[in-house]
């Protein structure tokens, strides 16, 4: 039986997606829990998620819904390759008839664990050679807000958090990222965010997926930091109004600081053509050494040498009831996860030495 909130399809019937596909919040959830909090003048459900167990954590054990590797969990216990392939088969049919499992966000583990992860893991591993350290400072399950610096252009350093979440922490978690409008809005690259777990940011979607039990991932400096120019480099902007530490308040959940090093070299920002930005409806235009002077070939990022490392948690549990409203309180969390950011970035560039070689 399929889990809570969710069925499964029969062939040829047809889907009608609610906005929450979009990103958005459903409003008519299929089951509501005894939790019902209203943020922003808007009545928010929680309900279950897949992956989710009754206590909230993720059930789907060390596996993750698919091997690290790609390899036993994918296929029949004999990995023979005649059942691999029919497992393959059956996972494209399962797709294209529209019978995938997804919450009201439109997640889809399986094409996540299957699809987006393996070719995440490529750049991760032979590309940058990412270490990742501080797992133990991220729970095996249950809710938990992580907060990362945010650089490189691209948001290339977001895939790679979701990557080493997903095969090296010991329960292999899903990371569940909040992101800016414009990844709903882009074509072809929205239908896939959402499959990867990306959510539209706003504090009703957050307080969600918190309340759900998922692992979530949030940039405080959005835009400004990844298109900060390269003489900026690991100086972390403003944390905008402290937004996500209202957040892990009201929510009562752990804030997971986060620090990562080497994005900052793999696109580096030598100038924005604003009249080429604006033209095209973006925060800007990257002008690089190698971008757009080589075309595609200059999209290509540079393997610079990575570390992510998770800093130990700040607990929220103890703030009054109401904190979250409070402006004095979320200046100080909010700039206390900031200052604890920067100064583990200043000690990993010291550590990491030059960024290529």
């Amino acid at each position: 039986m399929p889990p809570l909130g969710r069925r499964r399809l029969r062939k040829g019937e047809k889907v009608s997606k609610p906005p929450a596909a979009a990103g958005g919040i459903r409003r008519a959830a299929t089951r509501e829990t005894e939790s019902s909090v209203t943020i922003d003048g808007h009545p928010v459900n929680l309900v279950p998620l897949p992956g989710l167990g009754a206590d909230g954590g993720d059930d789907t054990g060390a596996d993750g819904g698919a091997g690290p590797s790609g390899g036993e969990a994918d296929g029949a216990p004999d990995g023979g390759w005649r059942s691999r392939l029919a497992d393959v088969l059956e996972f494209a049919r399962r797709q294209l008839d529209g019978e995938s499992e997804v919450d009201q966000f439109g997640f889809d583990p399986e094409f996540n664990s299957r699809v987006l992860m393996p070719v995440a893991r490529m750049l991760y591993q032979r590309w940058f050679g990412v270490r990742m350290r501080g797992l133990a400072h991220v729970p095996e399950a249950g809710p938990a807000l992580v907060v990362a610096n945010h650089s490189g252009t691209l948001p290339v350093d977001a895939v790679m958090l979701q990557a080493g979440l997903h095969d090296e922490h010991p329960t292999h978690r899903n990371l569940r990222l909040l992101g800016a409008d414009l990844v709903s809005e882009i074509p072809l690259l929205a239908p896939l965010a959402r499959k990867g777990g990306h959510t539209r940011a706003c504090p009703a979607n957050a307080h969600v997926l918190l309340r759900s039990g998922e692992l979530v991932g949030v940039f405080p400096e959005g835009f400004k930091g990844i298109g900060k120019p390269f003489s900026d480099r690991y100086q972390l902007r403003r944390f905008g109004r402290g937004g996500f530490a209202a957040t892990a308040i009201r929510a009562r959940v752990p804030i997971i600081p986060c620090a990562i090093v080497g994005a900052e070299e793999i696109y580096p920002l030598l100038g924005n053509a604003r009249p080429i930005a604006q033209l095209l409806g973006l925060p800007y235009f990257p002008i690089t050494p190698l971008f757009p002077w080589l075309g595609p070939v200059g999209a290509v990022p540079l393997p610079s040498k990575w570390i992510i490392e998770f800093c130990p948690p700040v607990p929220t549990s103890d703030y009054p009831r109401g904190g979250e409203d409070d402006p004095a309180v979320i200046a100080d969390l909010s700039g206390r996860v900031r200052g604890t950011i920067q100064r583990k970035l200043d000690d990993l560039l010291s550590e990491r030495g030059p960024a290529f070689g």
